[in-house]
């Protein structure tokens, strides 16, 4: 169904973005990834870039794929979404942003602090409106749609295991 405001939306999609915390994102066909979002008026809003989280894509992307999840970590639902980035120093950000910034979890120092940094190092605050049908039921993959681990230059050295006593050896 289509609102006022041109958002297509379903009954399932506001009931599971009322309880999100956290969104699956997948941007200009890229992998899924999952990123902390905060819900307002039926849209998802998600904050990424310098001392924030990773977004690939998402900053310059005019459409994603969103996939909401239950507390039991199975898929609920996945729509498809229009993205629209919130500019600093427009009557939008200034609206958006501290109510995100309200949200974000373990964020140092005051929500006024952070809203300032988001816009003086370049963060991306994107809005996420529903924009077309979901799939829902059988249109669901019924695999794990897990995937393998991604490259990273992260390595982790294997170190000898800890022996609290000396071994013998006869």
């Amino acid at each position: 169904m289509t609102d006022e405001d041109g958002r297509t939306s379903t009954p399932l999609v506001d009931e599971v973005m009322k309880k999100a915390a956290v969104a699956w994102v997948s941007a200009a066909g890229g992998p899924a990834v999952a990123l902390w979002c905060a819900t307002l008026d039926g849209t998802v809003l998600v904050v990424s870039g310098p001392g924030e989280q990773a977004a690939p894509g998402l900053a310059d992307a005019t459409r994603a794929e969103v996939t909401m999840r239950g507390d039991h970590g199975a898929a609920i639902v996945t729509w498809p979404a229009q993205v629209s980035r919130v500019r600093p120093g427009t009557e939008e950000w200034e609206t958006l942003a501290p109510l995100v910034a309200a949200k974000r979890l373990n964020a140092p120092g005051p929500s006024a602090d952070l809203v300032r940094r988001w816009a003086d190092e370049g963060c991306a605050l994107n809005r996420l409106t529903p924009a077309g049908e979901p799939l829902a039921g059988d249109a669901l993959p019924s695999d794990s749609r897990a995937e393998p681990p991604r490259e990273t230059p992260a390595v982790r050295a294997a170190r000898k295991p800890f022996r609290l006593h000396r071994v013998r050896r006869r």
